[in-house]
């Protein structure tokens, strides 16, 4: 079925098809459960025919010929049925069994594990009596096109089998009349089986074009539109505007406790303008000294001006001040490589030179 809205032309985001399997949207086909169910009914009753034949001449001789001398009264008359009515059980069910199976099977391979109450709100109950939708789904709708096509064919299948089959096999009705029961009613198994198999080959091809049709005009109905997907990614990912925001205010936080550990420096380290790394050494915090605030440009210079305020030494050493700015977080001890750069510099202040 063509897309009814031209704009809806991008394939469904797995947020969309998550969506759809919660409210019960699935692509299922309705025909190939039909078919499936009839094949395998088919080929446990062949596989079991000649059990059940056995079973039931074994009935019959127990019914009519054990069961003779027996008094009927309402209560051997009812045990008769219960008894009679279980083994025809008994025979029926390992087909029953299997159409059960089969049925499962083929929704389950449809449609995955699907477990949802959804289906049942009220408001899709509402939907389904609209009356004016209902027409339009009827009188106007493509796939009601489809469906009457599709149950036209199976139609056909199922009519033009058995006309077949009769076709091909009416010499051999004469020569009927002059067979025993037991020929006769093999015959009659025999030519209903090749009647159901010549149906069920082309039930099988419709219901296979009918599962390939309908996860089709599932994935055009589940298409969106540019904006949609748009908005979605955004939704994901969140609004780039407030994502900045809030990226400033976390960097803000982050420089102002940043600038309110540069009183507690030992040394700054400068570019001499164009960087500025706020060390701290003590032996009872950390084995090597620690980068309390760094940065560049702007924040260099608050840096620099917290430092002079608070008396703290500046000192410029280009190379030095590069490799911590690159190489060395906030918070974090300086590399080894680093050591003898940094302790030339310490050893010169009066706070340490003491030692």
């Amino acid at each position: 079925m063509p897309q009814s809205d031209p704009s809806r032309t991008e394939q469904a985001t797995p947020k969309q098809r998550n969506k759809a399997r919660e409210k019960g949207n699935v692509p299922k086909s309705q025909e190939l459960p039909k078919v499936t169910v009839l094949l395998g009914g088919f080929l446990a009753l062949l596989f079991m025919i000649q059990i059940m034949v056995n079973q039931m001449h074994d009935l019959f001789i127990w019914t009519f010929s054990d069961n003779l001398l027996t008094e009927f009264t309402p209560e051997t008359v009812y045990q008769l049925f219960q008894t009679v009515s279980w083994r025809i059980a008994v025979m029926a069910l390992p087909v029953m069994l299997t159409c059960a199976l089969v049925a499962f099977l083929t929704v389950r391979l449809q449609v995955g594990h699907l477990w949802t109450l959804k289906v049942f709100e009220l408001s899709n109950f509402w939907k389904k009596l609209n009356v004016v939708a209902g027409i339009q789904r009827l009188f106007i709708s493509t796939q009601t096109v489809v469906r009457l096509l599709r149950s036209l064919f199976m139609a056909i299948a199922v009519g033009y089998a058995p006309y077949l089959v009769l076709k091909m096999e009416s010499p051999k009705f004469i020569p009927l009349f002059y067979q025993d029961a037991v020929t006769v009613a093999g015959y009659m198994l025999t030519t209903g089986a090749k009647m159901v198999m010549f149906a069920l080959v082309p039930m099988l091809i419709i219901a296979i074009a009918d599962l390939i049709y309908t996860r089709w005009d599932y994935e055009e109905k589940l298409k969106m539109t540019k904006d949609e997907v748009k908005d979605e990614r955004k939704q994901a990912e969140g609004d780039q505007t407030i994502k900045n925001k809030q990226k400033q205010k976390m960097m803000a936080v982050m420089q102002k406790r940043m600038m309110e550990s540069v009183p507690k420096a030992d040394v700054i380290i400068t570019n001499p303008t164009h960087l500025a790394i706020a060390l701290r050494y003590n032996p009872l915090e950390a084995p090597s000294p620690v980068v309390l605030a760094k940065g560049a440009d702007y924040l260099a210079e608050k840096i620099r001006s917290v430092a002079q305020e608070h008396n703290i030494p500046i000192r410029e050493n280009k190379p030095l001040a590069q490799a911590l700015y690159k190489s060395v977080d906030v918070g974090q001890m300086i590399p080894e490589e680093l050591f003898q750069a940094v302790a030339s510099i310490l050893a010169q202040l009066p706070k340490f030179r003491r030692r």
